[in-house]
């Protein structure tokens, strides 16, 4: 892409055929995902950026030494969000720093790839990644959305006379 300095967002998803890449863009990791990187100044990611780009001698800190992911919680199906179970349970499990439920009550769900959006996100640092990885597929597995099917569009037919001039 040219690029020598600055971010660099890059998504890829997995399946047995191997990474697929989704997205790669000269811009920072977006909304809550930002939150997983620590840096030990108390500084976002976003004031790093601009710091660097301000100044060209300005040298970034490095990132904490320690493992960390974030799951942003997929859509499993189409319909109303009607009740969100094992939250206590997931947030219990060793590692997990935060969970948070993005979606409301009621509202509609797309899954991907219609949809924009994801159910929520769950956080966790542990020793090793595959420590992260382990606690964030135990703790989804422990939450349950209850998602009400919505009724599919019906279509308004009849019959009658009307003048059209």
């Amino acid at each position: 892409m040219g690029l020598s300095e600055g971010p660099v967002h890059a998504e890829l998803r997995t399946n047995a055929d191997g990474p697929w890449i989704i997205e790669i863009n000269p811009r920072s990791i977006g909304g809550f995902c930002s939150r997983l990187l620590r840096f030990g100044t108390g500084l976002s990611l976003e004031e790093l950026i601009i710091r660097h780009a301000l100044d060209s001698d300005y040298v970034p800190p490095t990132c904490e030494n320690q493992s960390a992911g974030v799951m942003m919680i997929p859509t499993p199906r189409a319909g109303v969000l009607t009740e969100v179970r094992g939250l206590d349970e997931a947030q219990a499990v060793d590692g997990i720093e935060q969970l948070t439920i993005s979606t409301h009550l009621g509202q509609e769900l797309i899954p991907l790839p219609e949809g924009a959006r994801y159910l929520g996100f769950l956080f966790v640092r542990a020793a090793t990644s595959e420590a992260v990885e382990l606690a964030l597929r135990t703790s989804h597995a422990r939450l349950d959305f209850l998602i009400q099917p919505t009724a599919p569009a019906t279509t308004q037919t009849g019959t009658g006379s009307g003048n059209c001039s």
